[in-house]
């Protein structure tokens, strides 16, 4: 397959806002013998990303420094030691850097193919929430059928997915939410209870919803202002789930005590650090588990807007909003 000399891709010049994005051209990455090369059809948007804009969250070493974590699109080239896909073949992938760019690298482990039906819109916007809700909810926070989970941010990305995964197999499901319109699309969305945190407090909801038991998982991003009342709204043997610290990391003055006398499991993680091998394993489960209930219908990505790719900046505002629920997509080719 031809291949042109130059690409498009976002440029970030310094650390900064929306504005210190910039559309701009260059070469084409070149993919690593694990690795194939695609030509991005569309592109996700994420908090990292952000984070990234502004400096605080550098891409690991050896990864891009060009923003975007997951896209959907075509392969076109193949590394000596990729068997298992070829050029042409329909993608989509958690990348480790790259994805707002006319063409990306990824490695072989971390594509899957386009569940049945899809897009490459609705495609491009899977892997990074559905890799993240897989290995935290379900293979971390061990959440399983006729359980209850707590979800925060419930209209966000990872909370769209969340409530869809977590209902698909077999658990109760209640969210936090900002607003009344939020908390209905999360109850179309499976969620059995949507709390509105601005007028009432999620500890007492959950103690009302659950009986006085609590949840047994909790899926937090929020961070250290919800860390206490995560601990008290769980159940025996709960286990907190951190995926984020959207308003700081740090806590003084906790009490442990809950935590033995309820045997309690506090964990987290973050996805773009792991190894190739970690995500290939995730992505595999996913492929088992997960896929064939996205082909049949049973959950599915929720596109609240999409940018041409040009249009990043305001995509990028958009997300620091929260005003979206579900995902901001970039179409990036067609």
């Amino acid at each position: 397959m031809t291949m042109p000399a130059e690409m498009s891709y976002i440029a970030v010049d310094a650390p900064g806002g929306a504005e210190a994005m910039r559309l701009a051209r260059g070469p084409l990455p070149q993919p690593k013998p694990d690795e194939v090369l695609i030509r991005v059809l569309a592109a996700g948007v994420n908090r990292p990303d952000v984070a990234q804009r502004q400096g605080a969250y550098p891409p690991p070493p050896g990864a891009s420094p060009i923003l975007g974590l997951e896209v959907a699109g075509e392969v076109v080239a193949c590394g000596a030691e990729v068997g298992t896909l070829k050029p042409g073949e329909r993608v989509c992938a958690l990348v480790n850097g790259g994805g707002y760019a006319g063409y990306v690298t990824a490695p072989a482990a971390q594509c899957l193919p386009w569940p049945d039906g899809y897009d490459a819109l609705r495609a491009a916007a899977l892997p990074e929430t559905y890799f993240t809700v897989w290995a935290n909810l379900f293979m971390l926070g061990r959440l399983g059928r006729g359980e209850t989970v707590l979800v925060h941010g419930g209209s966000s990305g990872i909370g769209v997915t969340a409530i869809q995964l977590a209902e698909a197999f077999g658990a109760t499901v209640y969210v936090t939410v900002g607003s009344a319109a939020k908390a209905e699309a999360c109850r179309r969305l499976g969620a059995a209870a949507a709390i509105e945190y601005r007028s009432e407090d999620f500890l007492e909801a959950v103690r009302r919803l659950t009986a006085g038991r609590g949840v047994d998982v909790v899926l937090d991003m929020v961070g250290a202002p919800y860390f206490p009342r995560n601990i008290r709204a769980l159940a025996m043997d709960g286990r907190l789930v951190q995926i984020a610290f959207l308003q700081g990391a740090k806590l003084d003055g906790f009490d442990l005590t809950p935590v033995m006398t309820r045997r309690l499991t506090i964990t987290g993680s973050t996805m773009r650090p792991r190894s190739t091998a970690q995500k290939g394993a995730i992505a595999a489960a996913l492929r088992d588990a997960v896929w064939p209930v996205l082909s049949a219908g049973r959950c599915g990505p929720v596109i609240h807007q999409v940018f041409p790719l040009a249009e990043v900046a305001a995509a990028h505002r958009l997300m620091e909003s929260s005003a979206h629920i579900g995902k901001i997509m970039l179409h990036v080719a067609d």
